[in-house]
């Protein structure tokens, strides 16, 4: 199985961008974490991260070309402002799952809204790096 983990702006700046809400683990530690999962549930992860909305519609659809099985998104400040994932994850119709790290439905009001859960077959929020492997196994019973 091949699934792409796709993250969103920001989370390049894990354990340095508010540690109180998102702590102190890096995007490298969460690599490292999630291919060591990966490696245990006989999956082969493809990993993107970008800052940039049109880098992340690409990696969505490069999905599709190289024919994954799945994709585990976090779209970071992009969930409350992106049609244009929403799109992309509509157009190739794989099996998706939404995390993220905070617990969104704590925060501000702006954070209620995701536009890319309606191509989801779920949201994990608020479990951290844990969340991303519930997504794995949401996927593999797929």
């Amino acid at each position: 199985m091949k699934l792409y983990i796709v993250n969103g702006p920001n989370l390049n700046m894990l354990g340095i961008r508010e540690p109180d809400i998102y702590g102190r683990h890096t995007y490298e530690d969460l690599v490292n974490e999630l291919t060591a999962y990966c490696a245990e549930k006989g999956v082969e992860p493809i990993f993107v991260q970008s800052n940039h909305e049109g880098e992340l519609v690409t990696a969505i659809q490069n999905a599709y070309f190289e024919e994954a099985d799945g994709i585990v998104i976090n779209p970071a400040a992009y969930t409350h402002t992106s049609v244009a994932l929403l799109d992309a994850l509509k157009a190739i119709a794989l099996p998706a799952v939404e995390v993220h790290l905070s617990d969104v439905s704590a925060r501000e009001d702006f954070r209620q809204i995701s536009y890319v859960r309606e191509a989801c077959i779920a949201t994990i929020s608020g479990k951290g790096f844990d969340g991303y492997k519930e997504a794995i196994d949401l996927l593999l019973q797929k």
